[in-house]
């Protein structure tokens, strides 16, 4: 089997154990450490996993329990643009077919990545806040004539604003917005 999830509080039950206190007069005062997430969860034994409230037959058909460490704004920029299949490329040629080309503005990808983050997402939000950006344009698209470019920026995502529509004619609003 390969499990994963965010499993929140894991690091506590993990926390707990390492940092048990003894009780009694010959005791000695426990020196708590101060640990991060990262180092508590590099820690996490099957009985932290009984504690968390998963049964025992599940937890003896998972052999290797490895922690992930949480993406950062680079790890989930690169998510968006580098893989042959990412999410940016396949707006790309989704808004190709129309005849149209899609920009991204680097400050737009942190934009992402860091509202992502921000909603303790990871990888799986990208998805959902470039559709949410997206959507209004990609309907309205192939009915706005002159349409040559459509750029998301920064304001496009943090914003809720509608992404950029350039248009080829010079007689036209050069930078006028979906409505």
């Amino acid at each position: 089997f390969i499990c994963g999830g965010a499993f929140a509080g894991l690091e506590d039950i993990i926390d707990h154990r390492l940092n048990a206190r003894t009780m009694g007069f010959g005791a000695q005062p426990a020196v708590r450490k101060e640990l991060r997430q990262w180092e508590l969860l590099k820690s996490v034994q099957s009985e932290d996993l009984m504690k968390f409230g998963l049964i025992p037959e599940f937890i003896g058909r998972l052999p290797v329990v490895a922690p992930l460490q949480e993406l950062d704004e680079d790890a989930l920029v690169a998510i968006l643009t580098q893989p042959k299949n990412a999410l940016v490329k396949q707006y790309e040629r989704l808004l190709m077919m129309d005849g149209v080309t899609l920009k991204f503005t680097e400050s737009a990808l942190r934009a992402v990545a860091s509202k992502s983050r921000e909603q303790k997402a990871g990888a799986r939000g990208l998805r959902t806040i470039l559709e949410r950006s997206m959507l209004d344009v990609m309907y309205e698209l192939p009915s706005v004539d002159n349409v040559r470019e459509v750029v998301v920026n920064e304001e496009s995502i943090a914003k809720n604003e509608q992404p950029v529509l350039v248009y080829e004619s010079d007689d036209e609003a050069p930078k006028k917005e979906a409505s």
